[in-house]
């Protein structure tokens, strides 16, 4: 199951940072792999990721929080 969240920030630079971010990140769920590129403006990011359905996908609430650590939220 293919899940897509977009997050907006208060400024471009956050957003980049948490980017950024996302190119090292990895999921306490597993080998979730997260695809991420700026949407919208320079201000929110659109993240997309693969969950095989196996489990609970804790996936949703990592990015929010690490979302949260830049000032970020979803939309």
């Amino acid at each position: 199951m293919i899940s897509e969240l977009q997050f907006q920030f208060s400024s471009g630079q956050l957003a980049n940072r948490f980017l950024n971010e996302l190119t090292h990140w990895t999921s306490s769920s597993g080998n979730v792999a997260v695809k991420a590129k700026l949407a919208k403006g320079s201000d929110t990011v659109s993240v997309r990721y693969f969950f095989d359905g196996k489990g609970f996908d804790y996936t949703c609430s990592e990015l929010d929080d690490l979302a949260g650590h830049y000032g970020g939220e979803e939309v």
